[in-house]
């Protein structure tokens, strides 16, 4: 099978297209042949090795995990041992911990869902991580409620897009902080206020909100707790910093949850997303109904998925870029940004 490969850490070309055997699904596994993956932050993480505090977690001097990728969508081709509810011919979607940017990713059972009825595989693959990542930042950790206001810090990326549209499903009130460029596409996913960050502080305007989710920005714990209502909370939702490549976003969120329990009626809350079938299984529902539509930037091939990570990483993307890895496209009328629905082609 032809799949990306990683041999050492850095940026710029350590990806490259081989010949690799066609795994084998073990106890309670799954082989999907990939019909599409998408890319993540995390997985930029990961290529480049940093912050250099993972590596002990992820490999010393390169990554132990050869493959890189984690969200797929496909077709099952076989079962391992113990394995229920899946069977040869399935659509499924979810994520592959040993990789998902080859023609064949072996996932474990319960890391995948059947997917979304009447969606592509290039809209379903743009779900599983930062879909996840955004129910859990909306439901678990943020216990959004009906008719509460909710701030969204970073409301045009692969997780932000993800949260908008999950709030409002869940009848919050948003708020939704994006680049010029994105206001036009944030609105559209339902955000009640688009609040353009290039020209406006949205600390600066004296508001207040229930649930501040802060996806992959960088604000301090005193500005976070300056917009939270009396009972709010902040959920931390990863975070960049480029310059600290010791510990990266790390340091503040130590920080902040250090300091959650001194704060008086607040809650700043650090998110440490999982992988499961049950949040898969509703995301699917959400997409049925309708109420949420995967944004995808642009779809690439293999052979393209180095370049596209790349502008992943210098903060470009708007959503989720798609890699189509088997199988006719089924989106590329979807591109640009722009949400996807069910049955586009």
């Amino acid at each position: 099978m032809r799949a990306v490969v990683q041999e050492r850490y850095g940026t710029g070309g350590v990806w490259r297209v081989r010949e690799l055997p066609v795994p084998e699904p073990g106890p309670g596994e799954v082989l999907v042949r990939v019909a599409a993956a998408a890319l993540d932050r995390g997985t930029w993480h990961l290529m480049a090795g940093l912050p250099l505090v993972v590596r002990p977690a992820v490999g010393l001097r390169a990554p132990r995990v050869r493959v890189p990728g984690r969200d797929l969508a496909g077709d099952v081709v076989a079962v391992g041992p113990g394995v229920d509810g899946f069977g040869p011919g399935d659509r499924v979607f979810g994520t592959a911990p040993t990789g998902s940017l080859a023609e064949y990713a072996v996932a474990p059972a319960d890391r995948l869902a059947h997917a979304p009825d009447g969606c592509g595989p290039e809209l379903a693959a743009a779900v599983p991580v930062s879909g996840q990542t955004a129910w859990q930042a909306v439901h678990r950790v943020g216990r959004v409620a009906p008719a509460s206001s909710v701030l969204v810090l970073g409301a045009s990326g692969g997780v932000g897009t993800f949260a908008v549209q999950i709030a409002r499903a869940a009848g919050a009130t948003v708020t939704a902080v994006c680049r010029s460029g994105s206001v036009g596409l944030v609105r559209s996913l339902g955000a009640t206020d688009v609040v353009d960050r290039t020209t406006t502080d949205v600390f600066g305007l004296g508001r207040r909100f229930d649930v501040v989710l802060d996806i992959g920005g960088n604000p301090s714990a005193a500005r976070l707790c300056s917009v939270l209502a009396p009972g709010g909370t902040a959920v931390l939702v990863g975070g960049e910093r480029p310059d600290a490549r010791l510990t990266g976003g790390y340091g503040r969120l130590l920080r902040a949850g250090a300091l959650s329990p001194f704060l008086r009626g607040r809650r700043l809350a650090v998110l440490v997303a999982d992988e499961n079938a049950a949040d898969l299984a509703a995301l699917r529902g959400l997409v049925e109904a309708g109420e949420l539509a995967p944004v995808v930037d642009r779809t690439v091939g293999l052979d393209d998925a180095g370049a596209a990570i790349e502008r992943l990483a210098a903060g470009r993307v708007r959503g989720k870029i798609v890699v189509r890895v088997t199988g006719p496209s089924t989106t590329d009328a979807v591109g640009d940004g722009a949400p996807g629905r069910p049955g586009v082609s």
